[in-house]
């Protein structure tokens, strides 16, 4: 078997997400990545949307694997990629629930195994994804992961201990971001707006937000206090939602997200 410098095991869309960036970084040559995928199509598309990367059905050689498959399929995958005959040496596991112990007791002894937790916005490099080390994981392999990791967005180093709380905050907040789009949206309607124009203004009032966020650096709090004039049209608005406990139900949303990250992980 022909070796490369890295390989991605799943052709999903987390995994053809961070080839992609890879690809387009031009952190090695195409053909010195590759990906590999189990179902025939799939392989099919993948060569259309990454051209130049290798995409075979069986693990290659490679010093490194990111692991991008389903829970159920990650025991089989860290197997396969343990009895190469040489196996790899670093290995970054996307795979939701699943602890570094449990990788590494499936993977050849002494493979230095990083566990990572990207969301959704990776799909467009605007994500955020925590890492943490596993037993057998150095600083360098750390460094290593979270260079590997910046190409789907921002990347912060965390405890595995914190991962479940991440998972409740930064894995499942796209979708509550999303529920306030939608609920924004069907307000302006109620309101007599057209559907379309209201849609279009909830997702630019989100986005914009956030970039208003990123760039200037304050707190949320402060540019919240900053838009709400006394008596005025916010001030309106912020206290209906407060009425109705909408801050606390996001705070519950997330420790309970939390605590079910746990249970799935036990």
């Amino acid at each position: 078997m022909s070796s490369v410098e890295i390989e991605v095991i799943g052709g999903g869309r987390m995994g053809t997400a961070l080839l992609s960036g890879l690809v387009d970084s031009r952190w090695c040559a195409p053909e010195a990545m590759a990906v590999v995928e189990l179902d025939a199509a799939r392989r099919a598309s993948l060569s259309e949307e990454l051209p130049g990367v290798r995409v075979v059905a069986e693990p290659l050689e490679a010093p490194a694997a990111i692991l991008a498959v389903k829970p159920a399929d990650a025991e089989s995958a860290c197997r396969s990629l343990a009895s190469l005959g040489a196996p790899v040496a670093r290995v970054v596991s996307i795979v939701a629930g699943t602890r570094t112990r449990a990788i590494e007791s499936w993977v050849a002894p002494g493979t230095a195994v990083v566990r990572a937790m990207p969301n959704t916005p990776a799909l467009v490099r605007a994500g955020v994804t925590a890492i943490a080390r596993g037993s057998s994981a150095s600083e360098q392999d750390l460094a290593w992961a979270e260079e590997v990791m910046a190409k789907l967005g921002r990347v912060v180093r965390v405890g595995e201990d914190s991962l479940d709380a991440v998972t409740g905050l930064s894995g499942s907040g796209p979708a509550y971001v999303f529920v306030v789009v939608e609920a924004l949206a069907e307000a302006g309607v109620m309101a007599g707006l057209p559907r379309e124009v209201s849609e279009m203004l909830a997702v630019g009032t989100v986005v914009g937000a956030g970039r208003l966020l990123e760039q200037t650096g304050r707190s949320p709090e402060a540019l919240r206090v900053e838009v709400t004039s006394p008596g005025g049209t916010t001030a309106a608005g912020l206290r209906a939602l407060e009425a109705r406990a909408v801050r606390s139900a996001f705070m519950e949303a997330v420790v309970a997200a939390t605590e079910r990250s746990r249970e799935l992980g036990r």
